[in-house]
């Protein structure tokens, strides 16, 4: 009984919850990343491309039975996750120094006795 407390306890961390939801939130990310490339990216700026080596689909390029085509996909797919990605981040951390930057605490004040003693040293240098 105590593995399965200790699994329970485990999974129910803050952690792993937010891991689970990035998870899936990332895995609905990369399907729309995806009908973004095939079903605007393709048809508006690579038409031209595929028109130029008779293809109607990306998916279905190939040359000597190497599949360059769902490469290319994929790639042009990887770089718009990425490209996101790094846009969400860097916007975040935006957000978290500004945050930061508003709950810094304010320094306490110098004691009396300090500012006393550092007025009679500046009186005794002149």
């Amino acid at each position: 009984m105590g593995m399965l407390k200790e699994f329970r306890d485990f999974a129910m961390k803050g952690n792993i919850v937010d891991l689970a939801v990035a998870v899936i939130i990332g895995g609905a990310f990369g399907t729309i990343v995806s009908s973004l490339v095939e079903d605007v990216i393709t048809p508006l700026l690579l038409a031209p491309a595929l028109e130029a080596v008779h293809a109607t689909d990306l998916d279905k390029l190939v040359w000597n039975g190497v599949k360059y085509g769902k490469f290319l996909a994929a790639t042009i797919k990887f770089i718009f996750i990425a490209f996101v990605m790094f846009g969400l981040v860097k916007s975040m951390n935006r957000m978290i120094k500004k945050e930061a930057a508003k709950s810094a605490p304010t320094p306490a004040p110098t004691p009396e006795d300090i500012v006393l003693l550092r007025e009679i040293r500046d009186s005794l240098k002149k």
